[in-house]
């Protein structure tokens, strides 16, 4: 942490003084006028792909948060590095033979860190198993997930907010991104509550209310707790809901994830007729466990939209720790993927000075990265072999993602960007296709009191607008 601090701090005093916003074109010094701004905490970069030099460069060498921008570089890397046909395998070991549909022992889930192993492919997973004749479970099931060591650490330590999906940890058998969709669905007067994933005794509570209004308030005036805490088997929704909603979600994680995969078997394996007696052991796999099969995962390139368009974040962090692992060897630590990139970058040229990754999903106070940096990263990727799947990993403007409510009429389709967020950070990164057909490489950072709360959408706009204007 101090060294991506010291670091940032040292280059920060080597770049001498900020030049001025009057500098900028005048839509984006306009801009940041309108929101009492004077341009010390905003850094761009605009090049075309072709082009030898960049179009405007603004503070492009100093350091700042990225936010999940920083996603751009560690997708990228795991793209080059593993290859877009990369896959992850879940193996399924038995402890015991299978007589009449039963089987005389353990069942043995060792993770092999699959970011994408969401409820639908679990399902599949498990369904494999009952093809194999397992019907009947008599030992316990055996979640192996040594695999990956991330180290120790809370959910809550960001922000204080552990039980929010954003915030999960790596974990080698990682079920549904460990996130459960509370589906709230009016019927008449009365407001359900769906769970999605179902969750083997979890109990939800459902106190909500309604009252006349209009859809809209933060969560929809409905409020979420864990009274026994994150070992419990409870969730409490109460609250009042506005009768203009007819349906609103709350994704949540509830349970550590060995549990939480634990309760999702469970409920799925009653649904598929099949029964288990024993409980839950969190441990290596018994050294008399023989393989059953191994279940891969979706390809990395498939894998990579769903990081990219949607900004998630634990699946980003299993890409770091797999990216050490294709280096160093298992177990999987953030300190071999952190030294991982960093060969990368070397390996791959690319002038990056100041650079600190910290978990290679954005979710930090201390990752720092230049405009100029992400600027050579994204013409490095416009001339790759792959560089298809990953502009193809960006949420396209109007369309999809985080830009699917963003740049309707004349830009909506002409962007592929990815966005980024944390309090008084707004980052935004990637293509930009102008009216005359040229693409353009477009970096935008600011780092400013408030920067989270539109204000940083309005520089970006300019920006963006002055761009696909040439």
């Amino acid at each position: 942490m101090w060294r991506g601090i010291a670091l940032f701090l040292l280059l920060g005093l080597a770049a001498g003084p900020a030049p001025g916003a009057e500098s900028l074109p005048r839509p984006v010094a306009t801009a940041l006028n309108n929101h009492g701004l004077d341009g010390s905490g905003l850094s761009l970069f605009v090049q075309a792909v072709d082009a030898a030099e960049p179009l405007l460069a603004f503070n492009e060498h100093v350091p700042r948060s990225p936010a999940s921008v920083i996603k751009l570089l560690t997708t990228y890397a795991a793209l080059d590095r593993l290859g877009p046909a990369y896959r992850w395998q879940t193996e399924v070991l038995v402890t015991g033979p299978v007589r009449n549909g039963r089987l005389e022992g353990d069942l043995v889930l060792r993770g092999g860190g699959d970011p994408g192993l969401s409820t639908e492919r679990f399902w599949t997973l498990l369904r494999e198993i009952r093809a194999r004749g397992i019907r009947d479970i008599a030992g316990d099931l055996v979640i192996d997930d040594t695999l990956f060591a991330p180290g120790r650490g809370d959910p809550g330590d960001f922000d204080g907010q552990p039980f929010r999906a954003y915030n999960v940890l790596p974990n080698a058998l990682l079920v549904n991104s460990n996130t459960v969709e509370f589906r709230l669905l009016r019927d008449g007067e009365a407001v359900g509550v769906y769970v999605d994933p179902p969750l083997a005794g979890f109990q939800v509570e459902n106190r909500i209310d309604n009252r006349r209004a209009t859809c809209g308030g933060f969560q929809r005036g409905v409020a979420f707790h864990l009274p026994d805490g994150p070992g419990g088997r409870r969730a409490v929704l109460e609250g009042r809901f506005p009768t203009g909603c007819d349906r609103y979600s709350l994704w949540r994680s509830v349970l550590p994830a060995p549990q939480f995969a634990d309760a999702v078997f469970r409920a799925l394996w009653a649904q598929l007729g099949g029964t288990i007696s024993g409980g839950l052991r969190v441990a290596a796999t018994p050294p008399d466990a023989r393989p059953l099969f191994a279940y891969d995962s979706l390809p990395l390139n498939e894998q990579l939209r769903l990081i990219n368009k949607w900004s998630n974040n634990p699946m980003t962090r299993h890409l770091l720790l797999t990216l050490g692992m294709a280096d160093a060897g298992p177990p999987a630590t953030i300190e071999k993927g952190r030294a991982a990139l960093a060969q990368w970058v070397a390996e791959r040229g690319l002038a990056m000075p100041g650079l600190f990754v910290d978990n290679g999903s954005g979710l930090s106070r201390d990752t720092r990265v230049t405009a100029a940096g992400l600027g050579a990263l994204l013409l490095d990727a416009w001339a790759h072999p792959q560089m298809a799947d990953f502009i193809g990993s960006m949420p396209i403007a109007a369309h999809d993602g985080t830009l699917r409510r963003r740049f309707h009429g004349d830009m909506r389709g002409r962007l592929s960007l990815k966005t980024g967020r944390l309090d008084d950070v707004a980052a935004i990164a990637g293509l930009v296709q102008s009216r005359s057909g040229q693409r353009y490489v477009v970096v935008v950072m600011l780092n400013a009191p408030d920067a989270h709360r539109g204000i940083g959408e309005g520089v970006q706009e300019a920006v963006l607008r002055w761009v696909f204007e040439r």
